[in-house]
């Protein structure tokens, strides 16, 4: 426990800044606004090592907030105004919390005396946001603030990790508060905090159901990443040579160019030799993965006679769409590491095959795109693209895709060569305009890493005013969008079960790079492929902005790896 009192005189405001350096919080990305004045006084006044990201919007605070917490394994935090500032922070609150990514969201509201007469930007916050997050309170009493920020932190980092808000009234940011009620207890600074562990008796049961597989595979998601399991799931795997495959969210869980890892499974990102991998286990072991309808295509595969082990940290996942042979509640990291000291007791008898499976997989999967990679088709095929992009970064680099365009091919063919989290995009729900805010989070939390935002012309759209923030704050983030003038996934899914009927998709073409340029930000247009190698290496190279705006095959004219338009 930290105490983190100053003075005898406090104001809510200042407690809140308090309790926030008591929980080491150095970043908070926002936006200004009249009723978070007291708050930015207490931010101006007092010492503190809070670094304040004035943003250009609440909706890219709080993907910034989701980025910065990635790569950081520490709680995200974003603010902003109440009314319309509040509601534009929740579509970023949303994919946070469904991801099991701690942001918490600080709002400002309208004073608590006033509500019920009609004061500007009045808005039900609680309500508003409680569906969306572990937990949404709106502060009543000064007095309380230090024990609610303490809940939402408590909230947060415990049990399955995800978002909380917290509304602060005017007049609670002004009212009195105990200087000695400012403490913290740190372990909730990050996630998972106060994890718990396995059953031994379900242990026992999933050793002897592995055993009794013929071919069994991993499917794992992001939870072997949030509890930092790598380094054990590695000794699991190579102890009983299985083959593993990961969901988008789980990329970096083992590193794919591992001999068992064959890369991502489902509708997005996996591909025909993938699939027939899932069809030929007769037990699958979901690991920190809820089996929802991407990884599973719609739950076929695997198909629902498959025998099911399911680990995850949320008893409500597992059963909710696979009969379970054994189910393990527990954060990954620890069944993992309880798997491992089994083995060390009663060592492994078998070998699974995984190696040699995973091997076959991927011989199928890389001849496929290695053909498409080396194309000097025009418009450029997003395929040379990635491998353009693979060649010029090294693998410490932090790349983040947005969905549309670059998601299923950064998610099948950027190969991810360490754990970590070093490949990322927002899985949960997927709205576009993720890519560039949370790579600028991203940047905030891994300083001195090279970081990639990818995304469409469509999310260029959506969040190009976040280029200002980028160049003032001097963020060295290389953007690559993905030029084809529409919403390439809805055509594509138009032309795949629509019968070609477009409509309402298309949309002029912009000079990416003119924009980008206008807000000082060193950019390129690329038409050529010949051109792609030496200007995406003078692009990442850049210890400034850049932005490479880059010609390229839409969706609906390709053939990308999401199984719905393959079948």
């Amino acid at each position: 426990m930290e105490d983190f009192g100053r003075s005898n005189t406090m104001t809510g405001a200042d407690a809140l800044v308090r309790m926030l350096e008591a929980y080491q919080v150095r970043h908070v990305f926002g936006l200004c606004g009249d009723t978070t004045l007291p708050f930015y006084d207490s931010l101006y006044r007092l010492d503190h090592q809070i670094d304040h990201i004035l943003t250009r919007d609440e909706r890219c605070a709080t993907y910034m907030a989701d980025g910065y917490a990635r790569v950081t394994g520490k709680v995200g935090v974003c603010e902003g105004p109440s009314g319309g500032g509040a509601t534009y922070i929740l579509p970023g609150l949303v994919e946070a919390n469904e991801s099991s990514i701690p942001v918490l969201a600080i709002t400002s509201d309208v004073g608590t005396r006033s509500k019920g007469h009609y004061p500007l930007t009045e808005l039900d916050q609680e309500g508003v946001m409680r569906p969306l997050v572990k937990n949404s309170t709106v502060i009543q009493h000064s007095d309380v603030v230090p024990d609610r920020v303490r809940a939402a932190f408590r909230q947060m980092t415990t049990g399955r990790p995800g978002a909380t808000h917290l509304g602060i009234p005017l007049d609670v940011q002004r009212d009195p508060v105990n200087p000695d009620d400012i403490w913290a207890d740190t372990a909730h600074a990050r996630f998972p905090a106060y994890p718990s562990g396995p059953d031994p008796a379900a242990i026992e049961a999933a050793r002897e159901a592995i055993q009794s597989a013929n071919f069994p595979v991993i499917i794992c998601g992001g939870g072997i990443l949030i509890s930092g399991g790598e380094a054990a799931f590695a000794t699991f795997v190579e102890t009983l040579d299985i083959a593993v495959a990961t969901t988008i969210s789980g990329q970096g869980s083992l590193p794919e160019n591992h001999p068992n890892c064959v890369g991502v499974v489902g509708s997005n990102g996996g591909v025909t030799a993938t699939r027939e991998l899932i069809e030929a286990a007769d037990l699958v072991v979901f690991i920190g993965c809820r089996a929802g309808s991407v990884t599973t295509e719609l739950w076929r595969y695997p198909c629902k006679s498959t025998r099911i082990i399911h680990i995850d940290c949320d008893p409500e996942v597992i059963g909710a769409s696979y009969r379970t042979e054994v189910a393990i509640v527990s954060d990954a990291r620890l069944a993992l590491e309880a798997f491992n000291h089994s083995f060390d007791k009663q060592p492994w008898q078998t070998t699974c095959g995984g190696a040699a499976a995973a091997g076959s997989c991927k011989r199928k999967k890389w001849e496929i795109f290695q053909t498409l990679a080396e194309s000097d088709e025009r418009p450029i095929r997003p395929e040379r693209v990635i491998a353009t992009l693979r060649s010029v970064l090294d693998d410490d680099a932090i790349v983040v895709g947005d969905p549309g365009t670059p998601c299923p091919y950064l998610s099948a063919y950027y190969e991810v060569r360490k754990t970590g989290r070093t490949l990322f995009s927002n899985r949960a729900h997927g709205a576009l305009g993720y890519a560039l805010p949370a790579a600028m989070g991203g940047a905030i939390g891994a300083s001195g890493k090279k970081v990639v935002s990818l995304m469409g012309d469509g999310s260029f759209g959506f969040n190009c005013g976040e280029l200002e923030t980028m160049v003032r704050r001097k963020m060295p983030i290389t953007c690559i969008v993905f030029s084809n003038a529409v919403y390439g996934w809805i055509k594509a899914g138009q032309r795949a079960a629509f019968g070609e009927r477009y409509y309402s998709v298309d949309f002029n073409r912009t000079d990416h790079a003119a924009v980008a340029q206008a807000f000082g930000v060193t950019s390129w247009r690329v038409e050529d492929p010949g051109a792609l190698h030496s200007i995406l290496k003078q692009a990442v190279e850049s210890p400034a902005p850049t932005l490479v705006d880059i010609i390229c095959q839409p969706l609906n004219e390709a053939a990308p790896p999401v199984s719905e338009w393959i079948a």
